[in-house]
């Protein structure tokens, strides 16, 4: 069992605005609860969108990101898409048209192992749906491709997240075995969604296209236990023995991100349900915020 401590608040958030707010502070404490009794690692950042207060768990720690380094790939393919609409060359673009070849496959391509061969052309953006909808690993290794490895990892570089790596394909254990494998912390992973929140590296148009996509329905564990029709813009990881799940909750007028990363879990459906209850949690406090707002 795993017990760390708490930091509150981003460097430069006064230190008072824990204690003038004790739904702040409730929040901390079941945050810690749920953290204690988890049997494995695991490591947390809920951040308000708003005021940019945190709560930080381990969030500085590198775990395996499983398919939530897919955020990353999404959003340098929306990236080099404006860079080739101001003209830049050799660049990957939403509306390119990808020719399906079954030599790709890999596993777990439940829409991509579906198609016809020689039939099927899909556009780059309908690669990132299925990447995105139901974690398409065939459709993420062909953006990698088409993007670069390198270019996705300076983008992150760019937003000054040095520990987030996308280090190999999907599917490639091999690469995993040698050490080659997709990292991040917590704390990076809701600033990567901070940068997407505040559209640092998109113009509106497309940052706008870029959240909607992230936002489809999908079966996920932050928006597990929260209300229908709460707009969550996230995509979730499994490998053996970890989960993650990263996503910005669309609280009205009081929005948040947050990133739940776990490792060495010796029940992964427990894992499964501790992230649901994390963000619960956090969705109750920001909903009151915003009703106290209102």
């Amino acid at each position: 069992m795993l017990l760390v401590g708490v930091v509150f608040g981003e460097p430069g958030t006064p230190a008072s605005d824990t204690r003038e707010n004790p739904l702040w502070k409730q929040l901390d404490n079941r945050v810690g609860e749920i953290v204690g009794r988890f049997d494995g690692v695991m490591g947390l950042a809920i951040v308000d969108l708003i005021d940019g207060r945190t709560i930080l768990r381990n969030a500085d720690r590198e775990f395996p990101t499983a398919s939530s380094i897919k955020i990353a790939i999404l959003l340098e393919l929306y990236h080099q898409d404006q860079e080739a609409r101001a003209g830049a060359q050799a660049k990957a673009k939403l509306d390119d048209v990808y020719d399906f070849d079954p030599k790709e496959l890999v596993e777990f391509s439940q829409i991509m192992s579906g198609l016809t061969p020689g039939v099927t052309r899909v556009t780059n953006r309908d690669l990132a749906q299925f990447m995105v909808a139901v974690s398409d690993n065939t459709a993420a290794n062909i953006l990698i491709d088409r993007v670069g490895k390198d270019n996705v990892n300076a983008m992150l570089r760019g937003l000054g997240l040095t520990k987030t790596m996308l280090r190999r394909k999907m599917m490639d254990f091999a690469a995993a075995r040698r050490g080659e494998e997709n990292v991040s912390t917590p704390q990076e992973m809701t600033r990567l969604l901070e940068a997407i929140y505040k559209s640092k590296l998109l113009n509106k148009e497309l940052n706008q296209q870029l959240i909607k996509q992230l936002s489809t329905l999908k079966e996920s564990y932050i928006p597990h236990d929260l209300p229908a029709g709460v707009q969550v813009a996230n995509k979730p990881g499994n490998l053996q023995n970890v989960r993650t799940d990263s996503g910005i909750v669309f609280v009205k007028d009081h929005p948040f991100a947050m990133s739940v990363m776990t490792s060495n879990a010796r029940d992964e459906r427990a894992a499964e349900r501790a992230i649901s209850e994390i963000a619960l949690e956090a969705y109750r406090y920001f909903e009151m915020r915003s009703k106290g707002s209102q």
